[in-house]
C-alpha cells in the first residue's frame, strides 16, 4: 500500500492507496517541529483503526511546501516503512508535465502535483482552484502543461488578519451568511469574507477566461472550496481528491506499481 503525504502551510495530509483505490485519510495541524516519532505515534493509532499496522505500507511519496518539514517525514518512512520516500521537485522525480513559466523551479510542488490530478481526470484546458493558507489560480493546458496563474490570500489569512488588526472586530467562523446585508458586527463579516471570497475568485477566474481565449473547464480543491459550493456557480467540479490523484499518479509514473 502507498503512503502518499501531502504537507501544507496550514494542514498536513496523510492517505493510504491499497491499489484499488484510497482507503483512508487523515489531516493533522502542520507542526515542523514534530519529529518522525511523534508523527509515527499518531499514525500508528490511525492505521490501527483502519486493521493496518506500518507493515502493510510498502511505499511512500511526499509533497511539501514547508522544507523544515521535509527531514522528520523523510524519517517517518525510513524509519517506521523501511523505505525511501519518493519526494515531488527533488532531482529524478519525474511529474510527467511540462512546465511552461520562465522559471519552473519557482512553481509550488503543490500546484504542479494539483496540475497533474487535475489533467489525468478533466480533459481540456483546466483553471484549478486550490482554496488554503493561499488562494490560487492555476491554469493548465489541454495537453497538462502548468502555464502560471495566480496567487491570493487565504481566506482563513484574511479573517486573521481583519481580526487582528481591528481591535473590535471577533474571531468568526466561515459560513454563508442567510444575507448579503449584515445586521451586525458577525454577519456583516461573514458576509464580507464569504461572498468577498466568492466574487474575488469569479472576477479571477472570468480575467482568466477571457485572456486566454478558449474554453475552460473550473475545478477546486482545498479545505474552503466546499464551503463554495452551490454558490459559486462558475465552478464546475469540486474534487477533494484532486492532490492525492496527483501524487499517486506521480509515483505510478516513477516506477510505482499497485499495492
Amino acid at each position: 500500500m502507498l503512503l502518499a503525504i501531502d504537507c501544507g502551510n496550514t494542514n498536513t495530509l496523510f492517505a493510504i492507496h491499497d491499489g484499488a483505490g484510497w482507503r483512508a485519510q487523515w489531516r493533522t495541524a502542520t507542526n515542523a517541529a514534530r519529529t518522525a516519532d511523534e508523527h509515527a505515534v499518531w499514525l500508528h493509532q490511525l492505521l490501527a483503526m483502519q486493521g493496518l499496522g506500518f507493515s502493510d505500507l510498502t511505499a511512500c511519496i511526499i509533497s511539501t511546501v514547508v522544507p523544515q518539514s521535509l527531514f522528520n517525514l523523510r524519517n517517518l518512512s525510513r524509519r517506521y516503512l523501511s523505505k525511501e520516500p519518493l519526494v515531488v521537485g527533488e532531482s529524478g522525480v519525474e511529474l510527467g508535465i511540462e512546465v511552461r513559466i520562465p522559471r519552473p523551479q519557482e512553481a509550488g510542488a503543490d500546484r504542479l502535483v494539483n496540475a497533474l490530478g487535475a489533467h489525468v481526470k478533466y480533459p481540456g484546458a483546466l483553471i484549478v482552484i486550490d482554496s488554503g493558507t493561499a488562494t490560487t489560480l492555476d491554469v493548465i493546458s489541454p495537453d497538462g502543461a502548468f502555464e502560471g496563474g495566480i496567487i491570493a490570500p487565504g481566506i482563513n489569512l484574511s479573517m486573521q488578519a481583519l481580526h487582528l488588526a481591528a481591535a473590535q472586530l471577533p474571531r468568526i467562523a466561515i459560513q454563508k451568511p442567510e444575507k448579503v446585508i449584515g445586521t451586525d458586527t458577525v454577519s456583516a463579516m461573514q458576509s464580507g469574507v464569504f461572498w468577498g471570497y466568492i466574487d474575488l475568485i469569479g472576477g479571477l477566474v472570468a480575467r482568466i477566461k477571457s485572456e486566454y481565449g478558449a474554453p475552460m473547464t473550473v475545478v477546486a480543491t482545498g479545505g474552503v472550496a466546499s464551503l463554495f459550493e452551490g454558490a459559486a456557480d462558475y465552478i464546475d467540479h469540486f474534487d477533494p481528491d484532486l492532490t492525492i490523484r496527483g501524487l499517486y499518479e506521480i509515483w505510478r509514473r516513477n516506477g510505482g506499481q499497485a499495492a
